[in-house]
C-alpha cells in the first residue's frame, strides 16, 4: 500500500475529522457494554521500555488524563525480548476477549513475523482485532558521527564494492528495519552483514557507540538521538517535516518505497465483542484530539496517522498480501541456511 509521506499537520487534520466523524459514538450499547470499563485496562507493549512503541503508547493512552474518558486508568506493561515474539504469543494464548487487555502492534513487524516464522509465532494479520492506528513512523538509514560516510550513496557504493564488510544494526529479523535492509540490497546490489538486536533501542545504541557501522531504525528513535547520528536517508515517499534536510531514497535515485513505515496502534483479542471494540475505538480516537497528546507526540518526533477500525483492518490485509509476495524468496533463503 503506497501513500504520501506523513506529516503532523495532515495527521492533526485527520484526527479532528475522525474525532467528529468516524470516532463519533456508535449506536447505543447494551447494558454490559454501557458499564464498560468497570476496572483498569491493561495495554501490553511487547518491546523494551523507552523504545518508540513504548514511548508512543504511553503518550496516546496516558497523556490525555483517562479518568475523564473511561472513568478508569490504563496501565501499560512491557513484555520485551525475543523480537516481540514472547509478548505477542502470550497475548494470543492468554488475553481474554473482554476489552480489558490490549496489545500495541507494529506493522509491518507483526504481520511479517506471521509470514516468516509460522512455526514459531502464534500471531498474524487474521487473529487479532484492530482497535485503532495512531502512528506512522518511517524508517531511516544512519551512521554515527565518527563515520567516514556522509551520504547514503557513499555507503551503498562502498557496500557494493566490499560486500558484507559493513555491519548493519537492526532490531530483529524480518521486522521493518530488516525489510528496509533487504529493500536497499535488492535495489542497489549492496550487501551488508546483518546484526540483529533485542529491540530498536539496543540496535540504535550499538550504532551510536560505534559497535556497528550503520543502522536502519524508526524516525522517532533516531530523531531523539539526532545530535549523535548522521541520518542519511528516509524510506518514505517524501521528506519528513521532522527531518527536512534528509532525502528520501527515491530522491537519491534508488527505488525504495514506504513499505517499512512503522504503523502503530492498539489491538484486542479475536472474539472481543464488537460493541466493546467500538467503544474502545471511539474513546481512544477522542483522546487523540487532545492538544497535550499531539504536542507530546510532536516533541518526541513521533508522526501521527489515524485510522478507524475498518481502515486499519483494510490496511492490515493489504500489507499482509504485499509482504507474502515480497518476503517469500528471502524467507526461503533464510530457511536453507
Amino acid at each position: 500500500m503506497k501513500k504520501k509521506g506523513f506529516s503532523l499537520i495532515v495527521g492533526a487534520i485527520l484526527i479532528v475529522a475522525l474525532t467528529l466523524g468516524a470516532c463519533a459514538p456508535a449506536a447505543p450499547a447494551v447494558e454490559p457494554v454501557a458499564e464498560f470499563p468497570s476496572r483498569p485496562i491493561v495495554v501490553q507493549v511487547p518491546y523494551s521500555p523507552g523504545g518508540a512503541t513504548d514511548f508512543q503508547v504511553r503518550i496516546v493512552t496516558m497523556a490525555a488524563g483517562l479518568d475523564k474518558y473511561f472513568g478508569q486508568p490504563i496501565a501499560v506493561t512491557n513484555k520485551p525480548g525475543g523480537g516481540a515474539v514472547p509478548g505477542y504469543n502470550w497475548f494470543i494464548d492468554n488475553a481474554k476477549p473482554d476489552g480489558y487487555y490490549l496489545t500495541s502492534y507494529n506493522t509491518p513487524h507483526f504481520i511479517a513475523h506471521g509470514i516468516a516464522f509460522p512455526d514459531k509465532v502464534k500471531y498474524n494479520a487474521q487473529n487479532m482485532e484492530p482497535v485503532y492506528n495512531f502512528g506512522a513512523d518511517p524508517n531511516v538509514f544512519f551512521v554515527n558521527l565518527d563515520s567516514p560516510f556522509n551520504t547514503a550513496l557513499e555507503v551503498v557504493d562502498y557496500a557494493k564494492k566490499n560486500p558484507e564488510k559493513l555491519s548493519l544494526s537492526i532490531a530483529d529479523l524480518f521486522g521493518c528495519h530488516h525489510i528496509q535492509q533487504l529493500q536497499i540490497e535488492m535495489a542497489t546490489g549492496a550487501k551488508f552483514t546483518t546484526v540483529p538486536h533485542a529491540g530498536g533501542v539496543p540496535a540504535l545504541v550499538a550504532v551510536i557507540a560505534g559497535e556497528v557501522d550503520l543502522g536502519t531504525n524508526n524516525l522517532s528513535d533516531a530523531y531523539r538521538s539526532r545530535d549523535r547520528l548522521k541520518i542519511l536517508a528516509i524510506a518514505d515517499l517524501q521528506r519528513h517535516e521532522f527531518l527536512p534536510d534528509v532525502p528520501t531514497w527515491q530522491e537519491l535515485g534508488i527505488d525504495i518505497d514506504n513499505t517499512t513505515v512503522n504503523c502503530r496502534g492498539l489491538a484486542a483479542p479475536l472474539g472481543t465483542p464488537e460493541p466493546i471494540l467500538n467503544k474502545l475505538s471511539e474513546t481512544l480516537c477522542a483522546m487523540l484530539s487532545e492538544k497535550k497528546v499531539i504536542g507530546k507526540m510532536e516533541a518526541g518526533g513521533s508522526p501521527m496517522w489515524m485510522l478507524t477500525r475498518a481502515e486499519t483492518r483494510k490496511f492490515w490485509d493489504e500489507k499482509d498480501a504485499y509482504l507474502k509476495v515480497f518476503l517469500t524468496p528471502f524467507v526461503e533463503a533464510y530457511r536453507k541456511k
